[in-house]
């Protein structure tokens, strides 16, 4: 007769107690950049310039909040970054998820041979291919436009591969009732793999906002036109006015602060509404069953 062990996961004694100061450091260097910048987006200009983390306030102001949006005009790279982030993504989502459902069917010729393909496309770095971009774009006069923001990086590899994994843990038997019921392919795409298939496309969708986001490369590679400018090009700027030499009026650091945190506020958002799918997502979409 076998004897079922039971194992105990706990633990105990003192890994326990090194367990919880490792999550305690890790905590801590992950909280105090954040409310150190907290700290000085809500402090006077003359708190804000001096040297050192800040863990707490001298005096609480929100100049800073103020300065960005009345001197800098942070709305319009704002709502630049909304407006191309979001289309873009919404985009790119519905593009990964159409590709991912067509290297599922089983009947496609080479599909191994194009999902190698489209792994190759993920090793190499997108900075090599910023001069290529950048002359592709002049040739089709994308140059200081929102479609170019918006169409370069449509395609994203990464997301392809993800929905095909997701896409792979739905039974193959209900499409193939749907089939038979005399379905057709964008009917199944639409009834039978997106409904069960939402945290995928959330995890995707989340994954690449916050790519888009966060760009400088491509806009600083695409746009000069600061009508044009997206949110990591106005703080780019920002910060090298603090450095600039020129004598011009330096962005004071509370303000530099106060746009990192209005920054972020989005992604926070967003983070928010779709934590609940996110974990689901990215277990499911890296473990092909």
């Amino acid at each position: 007769m076998k004897k079922r062990v039971k194992i105990n996961n706990r633990l105990t004694g003192g890994w326990a107690v090194l367990f919880y100061i490792l999550t305690a450091v890790i905590f801590l260097l992950m909280f105090l950049p954040m409310w150190n910048v907290l700290v000085v987006s809500t402090s006077t200009a003359l708190d804000s310039s001096q040297s050192g983390i800040k863990l707490w306030w001298n005096s609480f102001s929100l100049e800073g909040f103020k300065y960005v949006f009345e001197v800098t005009k942070m709305a319009v790279p704002f709502l630049n970054s909304l407006f191309v982030t979001t289309l873009g993504t919404v985009i790119q989502v519905i593009l990964a998820s159409l590709a991912g459902y067509v290297l599922i069917q089983r009947d496609l010729p080479f599909r191994g041979i194009l999902s190698s393909f489209i792994m190759i496309t993920m090793m190499i770095p997108g900075d090599l291919t910023l001069i290529s971009v950048y002359q592709l774009n002049k040739q089709l006069n994308l140059l200081n436009s929102y479609q170019g923001l918006i169409l370069n990086g449509l395609i994203s590899g990464f997301s392809i591969l993800m929905m095909r994994n997701y896409f792979e843990t739905v039974p193959y038997s209900l499409a193939e009732s749907a089939r038979m019921d005399g379905a057709g392919e964008l009917k199944i795409f639409l009834r039978v793999y997106l409904p069960v298939s939402l945290p995928g496309m959330a995890t995707i969708f989340f994954m690449e906002y916050v790519a888009r986001w966060n760009s400088i490369m491509l806009p600083a590679t695409l746009i000069t036109d600061e009508s044009k400018y997206t949110l990591p090009l106005m703080l780019k700027q920002m910060i090298l006015s603090v450095d600039s030499t020129s004598g011009t009026m330096a962005v004071p650091d509370n303000a530099i602060m106060a746009a990192i945190v209005v920054s972020t506020v989005p992604l926070l958002l967003i983070y928010i509404f779709a934590q609940r799918f996110l974990l689901e997502g990215i277990q499911m979409g890296a473990v092909k069953e």
